[in-house]
Parts: C-alpha cells; sequence; structure tokens
C-alpha cells in the first residue's frame, strides 16, 4: 500500500486538466476543516460523509504505572464510505 500526497493529487489533476490543481484542492480542505470545526456535517453522494463527533472526557489509566489519568473532552471526525467507494474497494463494478 502506498500513500498518495496532496502534492501528486494536484499534480495529476493538473496534468489532466490544465488548471491550478493545487490551489483547488486548498481550497477544498480548507473549507471542509472550517465546516467540520462549526460542528456542521459534510455530504458528498457516493464518496462518503464527514460527521464531527463529541468524546466525552473520562478517566483512563497507565498501564505501567497503573495510575489514573483524566482525559478530557475531545472533537473527533466520524467518515463513512459512500455507495460507489464501498463497491470500488471490494471490487465490485457496476
Amino acid at each position: 500500500m502506498s500513500t498518495i500526497t496532496k502534492k501528486e493529487l494536484a499534480d495529476r489533476i493538473a496534468a489532466d486538466t490544465q488548471i491550478r490543481a493545487k490551489a483547488i484542492i486548498n481550497s477544498l480542505l480548507d473549507e471542509i476543516i472550517t465546516e467540520l470545526a462549526k460542528g456542521n456535517r459534510l455530504e458528498f453522494r457516493d464518496f462518503g460523509v464527514f460527521e464531527p463527533r463529541g468524546r466525552a472526557p473520562r478517566t483512563a489509566q497507565n498501564p505501567k504505572t497503573m495510575e489514573q489519568v483524566h482525559v478530557p473532552a475531545k472533537r473527533t471526525v466520524k467518515f463513512k464510505m459512500g455507495r460507489l467507494m464501498k463497491q470500488k474497494l471490494n471490487g465490485q463494478n457496476e
């Protein structure tokens, strides 16, 4: 498995379309982050859904020292794959 960076993705799109792909990708990702920070759910049909979630504060335990540690509340993002992505990843072509 290899990792595709934002720069590689922008270069591929720019080569195919002759547009400023890097600026477009940066703008898209900035908008996604901004909307998630506002608590909004983002839905991209057939691709998937990004949904902000909150984690409650809790008490955890350090496994080495067995000391109780307070873990503060935090926000995370849940991603659920869309239909088309799920089909492609599982080798099912329409």
